[in-house]
């Protein structure tokens, strides 16, 4: 199927390994400049980097934390500089800070703020400017099935998630008529580094939830977002989907 990305260029934000590395190889494969944009540049994004440059692409790695407003703007000039346009923006940085709410701390709950709605909301105010100007634009936030059911000892992240779902569609609102669309995807449980730090029984748990029986892999959720970018997907805007293999039903 004809995607229609060749020759467009995107930041995927924490994209060194796990989702956000898939999501970077699946538009490089459909024709895609990618910058991959994480807190630290190491091993993981030269490998990416340079698996993006073997499918036909243009690669640059950038280290930045996405909770630095000031950053997200740098960020975009240096991807624009150095591929001549920003077409995509995925926000896929996350990170987690679980505990139950009488024990969870005020560190516990602004670290997770700042990088999963702080973030995006810095990385989606920073390639709107550019996309308003070029006419044309897709923004996709990765966010979570806890961010729309909620999840215990969750309350920061299913906070941050929920946030970015509110967020999204505001934005799909504001941006329409500059022919840009933003859509959230929601992950369930997927398979990558990050599972492995979470305890077997809860990870079992979740498994009981699907009905397919299965978790997803990094490249189902991949999939979905490279159809979001397309033009396959230019009437869709202020959508939530879900990748979870039916855990959320």
């Amino acid at each position: 199927m004809e995607m229609g990305l060749q020759g467009r260029a995107a930041i995927v934000t924490g994209a060194r390994q796990g989702i956000g590395k898939a999501i970077a190889l699946g538009l490089a494969a459909e024709g895609v400049d990618v910058a991959i944009v994480d807190v630290i540049e190491d091993e993981h994004s030269a490998s990416v980097a340079a698996a993006i440059e073997e499918r036909g692409a243009r690669a640059l790695t950038l280290a930045a934390d996405v909770t630095r407003h000031d950053f997200a703007a740098e960020v975009v000039d240096r991807v624009t500089d150095a591929f001549g346009r920003l077409d995509i923006v995925v926000c896929n940085a996350g990170i987690t800070r679980d505990s139950v709410v009488w024990k969870m701390s005020e560190a516990q709950w602004d670290a997770v703020l700042d990088v999963n709605l702080k973030g995006a909301f810095n990385y989606n105010k920073a390639a709107s400017k550019v996309m308003i100007d070029r006419r044309w634009g897709r923004i996709v936030n990765i966010a979570s099935i806890n961010g729309l059911r909620g999840k215990f000892g969750q309350a920061n992240y299913a906070a941050s998630k929920g946030g970015m779902i509110a967020m999204s569609k505001s934005l799909a609102r504001e941006l329409g008529k500059f022919n840009i669309t933003v859509n959230v995807v929601a992950p369930g449980m997927v398979l990558t580094e990050m599972m492995g730090m979470v305890p077997a029984e809860f990870t079992r748990a979740a498994l009981d939830e699907t009905v397919l029986g299965r978790f997803a892999d990094p490249e189902d959720v991949a999939d979905l977002v490279v159809y979001l970018c397309s033009d396959r997907a230019r009437h869709i805007t202020g959508e939530v989907v879900k990748v979870d293999g039916g855990q959320y039903i």
